[in-house]
C-alpha cells in the first residue's frame, strides 16, 4: 500500500510535493547531515501531519439536480 494511503488509514494527513529544485533540496539535506549524495538521492517528497480542524461536510449537489438528460 502506498505511504500516503497508509497514513490516511491511521488518521495522518499527507500531501505529495512537486515542483522543487532537486539539486537544492539534496544540497540542503547533505549540508544538514541527513543525506549522503554519493549513496542516495531524492526522488519524491511528501508532507505529513495532523489537521487542525475537521473537514466541512461536502456540499455537492446531486447529479440529477444539476444535469438535464436529453434522449
Amino acid at each position: 500500500m502506498r505511504i500516503l494511503s497508509s497514513a490516511a488509514l491511521i488518521g495522518i494527513d499527507s500531501c505529495p510535493i512537486e515542483g522543487y529544485d532537486i539539486n537544492n533540496v539534496e544540497d540542503l539535506l547533505e549540508k544538514e547531515g541527513i543525506l549522503d549524495k554519493t549513496k542516495f538521492g531524492v526522488s519524491v517528497m511528501a508532507a505529513f501531519g495532523y489537521r487542525t480542524n475537521n473537514p466541512r461536510e461536502k456540499t455537492r449537489q446531486s447529479i440529477d439536480k444539476i444535469t438535464e438528460w436529453i434522449e
